[in-house]
C-alpha cells in the first residue's frame, strides 16, 4: 500500500489525519517539524506528503522547495489553517497538488490523497 508522510507540529492533527488514512489502508509515517520531514522524505521516499505550512525549523513551503531542489517528485498536499487566497496560490505555484483547510473533511482528504497517488503513478518513468 502507499506510504504517506504526515507533517504537522500538532500531534492531535497528525492523529486525526492518520486515522482517516489508515482506514483506507495507507501506511503512515509522521514528522513534527521541517527538518524531520526532509529526513523522512529522503529516507523513506513516501508516495505522498501532507504538509502543514507553519511548522518548526523550516516551514512547509520551504520543505516542498527543498524536495523540489533535490528533484524528489513526491506529490504534496498542504493542510493549513491559513485560508488566504494568496497563500493557496503560492502553495500551488510551488507545485502542491492541493491545499486543504484544517480540519480536513475525511472525504476531501481521501480524494486529495487518491488524486496525488494517481498523479505519482502517471508521472512515473
Amino acid at each position: 500500500m502507499a506510504l504517506i508522510l504526515i507533517v504537522d507540529d500538532a500531534q492531535i492533527m497528525r492523529i486525526m489525519i492518520r486515522r482517516i488514512l489508515q482506514k483506507e489502508g495507507y501506511d503512515i509515517i509522521e514528522a513534527s517539524n521541517g527538518e524531520e520531514a526532509l529526513q523522512m522524505a529522503l529516507t523513506h521516499n513516501p508516495d505522498c506528503v501532507l504538509l502543514d505550512l507553519l511548522i518548526p525549523d523550516i516551514n512547509g513551503m520551504e520543505v516542498l522547495q527543498a524536495l523540489n531542489d533535490r528533484s524528489l517528485k513526491i506529490p504534496a498536499i498542504f493542510i493549513t489553517a491559513d485560508t488566504q487566497g494568496t497563500t493557496r496560490q503560492k502553495c500551488l505555484n510551488l507545485g502542491a497538488l492541493d491545499v486543504l483547510y484544517k480540519p480536513p473533511k475525511p472525504g476531501e482528504l481521501q480524494e486529495a490523497v487518491k488524486k496525488a497517488l494517481s498523479f505519482k503513478e502517471d508521472s512515473a518513468p
